[in-house]
């Protein structure tokens, strides 16, 4: 029997010169959900509030909006509608590029693996599309090539980080900067979000973007 063990151990050693194999790739785990929170009575008849913090269900997470009129961004409840329109961010009210981000209160999240991740629930109207968007460590902010939409109806999208090409984004205006950043350092990313780059055309099907439930699957690194 102490044969058979010793024999079998060492047939587990890599063969001399070979590269010793590589442990089996794990995903990360979710880092954070965010489905937005019903406020009181909504302030107009479409079911909207302006957004704020107060729209956030997670008590670590912050909300900030970005752009020259990011402030007129609404959670948007559907009502009457049921599960057809779920709560969700809409940018039909902004008049500029806009965008929005939720910061961990008390983490970093790390998105240099492989299979990290965004997940978001999208409809989009008109030729609207939502771009993610991250903030670094360093303060240096990022908008990302891969796109969601045009989406008739509310869909799951998933968004692999490793698939997306990165420029350099002037938050202030929201508008993307420079060339392509190569290789950018996502180990400690700092707050993730989306943009959407054209101004809203208000109620109506002109164009919008109205985006719901929000995950992100990376790795905690504590600030």
């Amino acid at each position: 029997m102490l044969f058979g063990i010793a024999g079998s151990a060492f047939a587990q050693q890599p063969a001399q010169g070979q590269a010793p194999a590589r442990p089996p790739a794990m995903r990360p785990p979710l880092f954070f959900s965010e489905p937005w929170k019903r406020l009181p009575a909504p302030v107009d008849d479409h079911g909207a509030w302006p957004a704020s913090a107060e729209g956030v269900s997670n008590p670590n997470l912050e909300l900030k909006f970005y752009g020259p009129s990011g402030k007129d961004l609404q959670l948007v409840a559907g009502l009457g509608q049921g599960d057809v329109t779920p709560l969700n961010l809409w940018t039909g009210m902004t008049t500029s590029p806009s965008a929005a981000a939720l910061r961990d209160k008390n983490n970093f999240v790390d998105l240099s693996g492989n299979l990290a991740k965004i997940r978001w629930v999208v409809r989009t109207s008109g030729f609207h599309q939502v771009r993610p968007v991250l903030k670094l460590a360093d303060g240096t902010w990022l908008v990302g090539d891969h796109v969601t939409g045009p989406n008739a109806d509310f869909n799951v999208s998933d968004i692999s980080i490793s698939d997306v090409r990165w420029l350099k984004l002037d938050i202030d205006r929201v508008v993307a900067v420079g060339t392509w950043v190569e290789r950018p350092n996502l180990s400690k990313v700092d707050e993730v979000g989306f943009a959407d780059l054209m101004p809203g055309s208000g109620h109506g099907s002109g164009g919008y973007a109205n985006i719901g439930r929000i995950e992100v699957y990376g790795k905690p690194v504590k600030r």
